[in-house]
């Protein structure tokens, strides 16, 4: 290591230092049903910290029971808190957002979010700051909408791509964080879970997604992403929307009935055929509905839009209309409730928790 290199640390641990005394930070949690995480953002909207993990969740299962999951995320809360505390000064954090539903409507409810709920109290409590309610679904869309100081456009086509969820809402930036109206999506089974029933009866681990996506990108990756030249298997049947509504299930049966008996049907080639046409459906629908809406943005975020094929997919049809946000921020986390609670605080909105 050369001396030139240790001034060049040495600066940059007293920058840090100087800088870490100065900004206002904002501390954001979200415990989903799959995720533990935990982030700061400063008052740029730059992520300072991140730690988002998935829940251990038993081979050939399907899911957690939400005590379960309400037990893990517990158990690992205080450990992340005290590693970002480790790297930033608590006393520059000047108010705590938190999801606390799936969705801001009536009824939304889901009691793994008390685990994060309940940890965020005591540290605003602690901290003597204000503590900020938001639903997960509103965290999603700030995490690729408002990071790196974006501000939020007033009317964009969002589509919330997750394990449980798929949706495309016309979304608003408001007092409460955002009003989000469905304009289209399935009508029986999501995306993510059309992808983990199928990897978990091909004996994958769940979730299943990230595993199809590694075999699907390695084989489409030969033809360029280019889903005219995706191999027919017969086993995915013709996907389509209506008026942006669409119908996963049947997908699903055919692919369970593949599972069972593959008939020397290549797995490579079904799974690549899977986010071919899954990818095909979904931007077409975007556009779609975009159009139907006047919609000035798309963006899309959930654990399925964290896809390499499918970001792949959209760049080789030239989709540059529709934004993705980094990968690690796709997922379930709780960099968009720290960016909600930082626009909450600043504009001086109380939508405290109770």
């Amino acid at each position: 290591m050369t001396d030139r290199t240790l001034s060049s640390i040495q600066c940059s641990a007293r920058y840090h230092a100087i800088y870490k005394n100065m900004k206002k930070l904002y501390l954001g949690i979200d415990t989903s049903n799959y995720r533990t995480s935990v982030a700061a953002v400063d008052s740029d909207g730059m992520i300072l910290s991140h730690t988002a993990v998935l829940l251990d969740v038993p081979a050939g299962k399907r899911g957690l029971r939400q005590s379960d999951a309400f037990f893990m995320h517990s158990n690992r809360i205080p450990g992340y808190i005290e590693e970002l505390f480790g790297s930033t000064d608590p006393a520059n954090i000047k108010a705590v957002g938190v999801s606390e539903r799936p969705r801001r409507v009536e009824g939304s409810y889901m009691p793994c979010f008390l685990a994060g709920v309940n940890a965020a109290r005591e540290i605003a409590a602690a901290l003597k700051v204000p503590v900020y309610c938001f639903s997960h679904q509103e965290g999603h869309a700030a995490a690729v909408m408002e990071s790196e100081g974006k501000t939020a456009a007033s009317r964009t086509l969002f589509f919330h791509l997750s394990g449980g969820t798929t949706e495309a809402l016309i979304c608003s930036p408001d007092g409460k964080g955002y009003s989000m109206e469905i304009a289209g999506g399935t009508r029986d089974i999501s995306v993510g879970q059309l992808f983990d029933r199928f990897g978990v009866a091909m004996g994958m681990p769940f979730p299943s997604g990230q595993y199809l996506d590694d075999i699907a990108f390695k084989t489409l990756e030969k033809t360029g992403f280019d889903v005219k030249k995706t191999e027919k298997t017969g086993v995915i049947p013709r996907l389509k929307h209506d008026e942006g509504y669409f119908n996963l299930s049947g997908a699903e049966t055919r692919l369970m009935r593949y599972a069972e008996n593959q008939n020397g049907i290549s797995a490579e080639a079904v799974t690549a055929e899977l986010f071919s046409s899954v990818s095909e459906l979904i931007i077409k629908t975007a556009r779609y509905l975009s159009e139907k809406y006047c919609a000035e943005n798309i963006y899309m975020a959930g654990g399925v839009a964290s896809s390499r094929t499918f970001r792949a997919i959209a760049h080789n049809n030239r989709s540059a209309d529709i934004q993705f946000g980094a990968p690690e921020l796709s997922g379930d986390n709780a960099v968009g409730a720290a960016l909600l609670a930082k626009r909450t605080y600043e504009t001086g909105n109380s939508i405290s928790g109770k």
